[in-house]
């Protein structure tokens, strides 16, 4: 039985690595010079494998699009299957204080060749700077029209990944599936001439990001940079927020609370009680709730708060600004910034055209799905690569368990 896998990233290698067995050749197909690409630049060159272990009812949660569909799936591979895989095979890997799991190596290049000696065991073969042309299903399987000429094969598992603009997709028309237009997700957003540019370089570790006039809202460390605002709890906003925003062609108003702990009454009670406590101390000087110093400057100025006045001398009218601007500083956003490098896109194969128990197709049974290809991601964390194992290991299992 000849299988192909085309895509040679994280999904397309785990999926041609449990599709292999006696008597089926399995071929990856990957239509750039390079394999496991985005492995490589994940996490910094660190590659955050997954996530610390959870119910797959919290590890769900962490899914914009594809949640129900992931729920099926990672009752046949989850995360305590992704440590046992990688550490059965000699790559330790640990838990960082945020949950992210790296390997210890601190070195995206063990997962690498941890996933290349498999392949390499298994006799996987790999054929380089091959694009699908076209891909059209037979009688007896399907005819991959490459640009090194056609391949015939009795099986096929899509893991091309996501792709940035629907023409990404050509290559499976012809298997009449419903593509989802991709559009982008996990994203910074831009600020363009907002002051607080000027800061870039802050953070904070616990801030509240919301989307004026939405429910769309995401708590974690959030990073001032040089074209707006970063961190996780943007980033994850974005994914979550992503058909919003596109619709909205990225125009909105963003609403951050710099310390999440914190209610508008808490402010403002701690702030009165400290002016009480310490009147005789300057307001620019002593920054509270765990604002870098900077930034509270820049929320004091934005208050109207001179450089030289006292916490005994503050005015009601100018304490209840600067509680605004710690609970509710409002910056418009236009545009975005994504990473190429690590780009993650909403969109891809329809989820109710694929059984996520098999990752098969439903109109064509000798067809597989595994990764971004399809319409589902995550928010940063591991979540994304957890996806591309858990549905390349099913498809890989199923294309081989299925007989022809």
């Amino acid at each position: 039985m000849k299988v192909a896998v085309i895509g040679g990233g994280a999904a397309g290698y785990f999926a041609a690595i449990h599709t292999s067995g006696l008597g089926i050749e399995v071929t990856i197909f990957e239509k750039t010079p390079k394999l496991l690409s985005k492995v490589k630049v994940s996490g910094g060159g660190r590659c955050n494998v997954t996530h610390r272990p959870m119910e797959v009812s919290k590890l769900i949660k962490n899914y914009p699009r594809g949640e129900k569909f992931l729920k099926r799936v990672f009752q046949h591979f989850s995360v305590p299957d992704t440590f046992d895989w990688f550490q059965s095979r000699g790559v330790e890997l640990k838990i960082e204080a945020d949950g992210r799991v790296f390997p210890t190596s601190d070195s995206s290049q063990s997962i690498i060749d941890c996933l290349q000696r498999e392949a390499e065991k298994l006799k996987v073969k790999i054929q380089l700077s091959t694009g699908i042309k076209e891909l059209n299903p037979t009688e007896k399987g399907f005819e991959l029209i490459t640009e090194k000429g056609v391949f015939r094969v009795d099986k096929v598992i899509i893991a091309s990944g996501g792709q940035a603009k629907s023409d990404g997709y050509h290559f499976l028309k012809s298997l009449n599936h419903r593509i989802n237009d991709p559009i982008p997700s996990l994203f910074t957003f831009n600020t363009p001439g907002e002051p607080i540019r000027e800061l870039m370089g802050i953070a904070v570790p616990d801030g509240l990001v919301k989307i004026e006039g939405t429910k769309l809202n995401y708590r974690g460390p959030v990073l001032v940079t040089h074209w707006g605002i970063s961190g996780p709890a943007v980033l994850k906003l974005s994914a979550f927020g992503a058909d919003w925003l596109h619709e909205h062609q990225y125009q909105a108003r963003a609403i951050i609370n710099w310390n999440a702990g914190f209610g508008e009454n808490d402010y403002l009670e701690h702030l009165t009680n400290y002016t009480k406590a310490h009147p005789n101390r300057k307001i620019h000087s002593h920054s509270l709730f765990d604002v870098p110093s900077r930034l509270w400057e820049h929320l004091c100025e934005k208050a109207e708060i001179e450089e030289t006045v006292l916490f005994g001398n503050l005015t009601k009218k100018s304490l209840n600004k600067l509680v605004q601007n710690l609970f509710c500083y409002i910056l418009a956003v236009s545009g975005k910034t994504t990473f190429k490098e690590e780009f993650v896109t909403a969109g891809g194969i329809a989820l109710d055209e694929v059984d996520p128990e098999s990752m098969r197709s439903k109109y064509h049974p000798n067809l597989y799905f595994a990764g971004e290809v399809l319409n589902l991601d995550g928010i940063t964390g591991g979540f994304n690569f957890q996806a591309a194992w858990s549905t390349g290991f099913l498809a890989g299992k199923s294309a081989k368990a299925s007989k022809l």
